[in-house]
């Protein structure tokens, strides 16, 4: 039986910084009420002329180069993004025409900030079921296009970026858990709670009921994580990384307690991008990995939440 494992990463950021002093000149708020309540420092913020695919693809062409791969030999590309102004040609499109690749199959998926690990789950099906042997699989969004900077609740939160991930077929290991690379996907939403979170209006804005949206995350979602370890076959104080959504610090910190992950690194990335929803978890890992703080190999849980109240998490084989 053929499974799935990532063999490699890649991620992108615009070069503009926009810190919370500068936010501070812009709305009514201080880095103090910032880094209190959310814990972000910093956040990139992409130009009129930095559209989302263009992210994504530089994000994918260093996952490709660092898999050692010509975009040629890709035969499927999902792209996860929620900030896609037009429907045709879609951002996975857009990507394997920036790229040059030759006939992949496309595909857009959007799951807002749990985009990602739906995309990631995506292409491991798709690589079981024989209809791709390697895919792409990008996290990108451009949140400062749709951020509403008189709001100081949510301008404060989002930034730009992109994630990518190469996912190949691989020999299935039963004696190992997590299988070949890619374990069993959780996922699932509460559709009577999705107005939680929005990105509605023309021209689209971002909004959310941070209060509901913060209980949900703390309150219900470790539990669901930990059984996420469990269809891997994993303990929890086995995992060398918890990579979970990087919305705000005063999420990911008790979400991560509560999941009981003692011995793992705990990505913080959201400090210093904000909230890059689809990309935030493709980002956080693929700098983990660049830093050398996850040994090849080693077990880490991703665990994507968020827009629509959604969910999905796996725990991978670090590249």
């Amino acid at each position: 039986m053929t499974g799935s494992r990532v063999v490699a990463l890649g991620h992108y950021q615009p070069a503009k910084v926009l810190t919370n002093d500068d936010l501070a000149a812009m709305v009514d708020t201080s880095d103090e009420w910032i880094t209190s309540r959310v814990g972000i420092k910093t956040r990139h913020v992409g130009g009129p002329d930095e559209p989302v695919d263009e992210l994504a693809a530089h994000a994918g062409a260093k996952a490709l180069a660092a898999a050692g791969l010509q975009p040629s030999d890709i035969d499927l590309v999902l792209v996860a993004t929620s900030t896609a102004i037009d429907r045709s040609p879609s951002m996975s499109a857009r990507v394997a025409a920036r790229l040059s690749m030759g006939s992949p199959a496309v595909m857009d998926i959007n799951v807002v900030c749990s985009g990602f690990t739906h995309a990631l789950a995506v292409a491991d099906h798709t690589i079981r079921a024989g209809a791709a042997t390697r895919a792409l699989v990008i996290g990108a969004d451009k949140m400062a296009d749709i951020a509403d900077w008189t709001d100081r609740t949510t301008c404060v939160l989002l930034g730009d970026g992109a994630g990518a991930a190469v996912v190949t077929a691989a020999p299935s290991a039963p004696d190992t858990p997590g299988g070949p690379g890619i374990g069993p996907v959780l996922w699932g939403s509460v559709p009577e709670m999705g107005n939680a979170v929005r990105i509605e209006g023309t021209p689209p804005r971002f909004a959310q009921e941070g209060q509901s949206v913060y209980r949900w995350a703390t309150t219900q979602l470790p539990p669901i994580a930990r059984k996420v370890c469990e269809k891997a076959g994993v303990a929890p104080e086995d995992l060398a990384a918890v990579v979970l959504h990087q919305a705000n610090l005063r999420i990911i910190e008790p979400v991560a307690r509560k999941i009981g992950a003692v011995n793992a690194i705990i990505a913080r990335d959201v400090v210093d991008s904000g909230n890059t929803s689809a990309a935030s978890i493709p980002m956080a890992l693929s700098k983990l990995v660049e830093r050398g703080e996850v040994a090849s190999g080693a077990p880490v849980l991703l665990f994507g939440f968020g827009g629509n109240l959604s969910y999905a998490g796996q725990v991978i084989r670090c590249p």
